[in-house]
């Protein structure tokens, strides 16, 4: 099973810690028994002085007893070994091997070894004529302060593990809380919820999942609107020919229509036929458009001799509704990366949306301009136009349907979504905006190649 994020954080902060106290241990180890050495042989050489200070040539060593300050260092355990003028060195045997060892010739500080046992030395010439003493110091007497100091330092990293633990489980609850009301939010709007909102506080990080899912609440919310618009726009659509196939089909059932009634009825049923067909092809090709086996045929094409095909096919059209096409395009090749059929596609997709709008009388122009790296194809018309507000959005599904569908002539809602996708497709830009003409202006663009 996964483990909660309070534990998660719990446990690395105890590693964290463990990891410091063992390295401090490692650090401290060498650092403690070289400190208690240092302490104790300063300790030993203020001890050496004091005793120093009091003695003269005449009153060293009586019976090994250099005076009661003499007294007072036996007593911490710390041996004394007196040599008087031209005399031998008297004390324990272990302690005048030592104080041999160290010199007591002149003042001297220092550890030897004797026996396998280190010992801390501290010696001091008294007089003229040469007498001297020295005091010595097993260093397994700092052993205990050694331990003492180590006891002490574990039982403060013991402590700072269980604090460590305790501000990790803490905080780990502190951060798991924010990302906690996100997950149920996130189930939320997988069970369909879409005005769940998760408050953006806590640490930057957690705050930006916040906002994340609250966008991504915004955008299913928005999304899932579209697609009933889209849908209701489709069923529009869908009802006009259904209604008028299913009419003229009962007409003819039924015996009503015959003669030149039963031939109008069929050609109205063929069209409305027709037009369904058209509606579901580009419904599919939408569709395809984001699967990745649709194909595109992508070759060098002149854009210009494109335009002027799609121009003759339009200006009998244009001519049928006493609509003025214009044609402007360079007499040179325009080469660009495209498939032809698609690209013939998208601009009779933008060319009848145009005428559709287009009053008798009014003009439709296609206008072909090339620069240095590219080349631009506009299709305008002198129709009523968009509104400001509407270029923007002009290429999403079913929006200028939804909302100019009661005033003027529309298509199926998908036209201009399908035309975009393919224009994007295929490397090339679609933008909308207001044409000089007074309707709308939709400019292709694509790079120029290599002719």
């Amino acid at each position: 099973m996964r483990g909660t994020l309070a534990g998660r954080i719990t446990l690395v902060c105890l590693a964290v810690a463990s990891v410091a106290v063992i390295v401090a241990g490692l650090v401290a180890s060498p650092l403690i028994r070289t400190t208690a050495d240092n302490v104790l042989q300063s300790s030993l050489a203020a001890q050496a002085d004091v005793v120093a200070s009091q003695l003269d040539e005449t009153g060293i060593g009586n019976r090994l007893g250099v005076g009661k300050v003499a007294d007072v260092v036996r007593g911490q355990g710390i041996s004394v070994v007196v040599r008087r003028a031209g005399g031998q060195a008297l004390g324990d045997a272990v302690a005048v091997q030592a104080a041999v060892k160290a010199g007591l010739a002149a003042d001297h500080s220092g550890r030897v070894t004797v026996a396998g046992s280190q010992y801390l030395v501290e010696t001091r010439v008294v007089g003229a004529r040469g007498a001297a003493f020295a005091l010595v110091l097993p260093t397994r007497n700092a052993q205990a302060t050694q331990r003492a100091l180590v006891r002490n330092i574990l039982v403060a990293l013991g402590i700072g593990l269980l604090v460590a633990a305790a501000a990790g489980f803490v905080s780990g609850r502190l951060l798991g809380r924010p990302l906690r009301r996100a997950a149920l939010a996130a189930g939320s709007l997988r069970a369909g919820r879409r005005d769940v909102r998760v408050p953006v506080q806590g640490p930057r990080e957690v705050a930006e999942v916040a906002g994340s899912l609250n966008s991504l609440a915004d955008a299913l919310s928005q999304s899932e609107s579209r697609q009933r618009d889209f849908l209701l726009s489709v069923s529009h659509e869908l009802r006009t020919p259904l209604t008028a196939v299913t009419g003229f089909a009962e007409a003819i059932a039924d015996g009503v229509a015959s003669g030149p009634d039963a031939v109008r009825a069929g050609q109205t049923i063929q069209r409305e036929a027709l037009r369904l067909e058209r509606l579901v092809t580009d419904l599919l090709e939408l569709a395809r458009l984001g699967a990745d086996e649709f194909r595109l045929d992508v070759a060098s094409l002149d854009l210009g001799a494109l335009v002027r095909d799609c121009a003759e096919v339009w200006q009998l059209r244009c001519a049928r509704e006493d609509v003025r096409l214009s044609v402007s395009a360079p007499a040179t090749p325009v080469p660009v990366l495209a498939d032809a059929r698609r690209l013939r596609q998208v601009v009779d997709g933008l060319a009848e949306n145009a005428l559709r709008v287009t009053p008798s009388g009014a003009p439709m122009v296609f206008s072909l301009s090339s620069s240095d790296s590219s080349a631009s194809l506009a299709v305008r018309d002198g129709g009523p136009g968009l509104a400001p507000e509407d270029y923007p959005v002009a290429f999403e599904r079913g929006v200028l349907n939804a909302r100019y569908r009661d005033r003027r002539p529309v298509g199926s809602g998908i036209g201009l979504a399908l035309v975009h996708a393919l224009v994007t497709r295929m490397g090339g830009t679609l933008a909308a905006g207001p044409a000089p003409e007074g309707g709308a202006a939709f400019t292709i663009t694509f790079p120029l190649t290599a002719g």
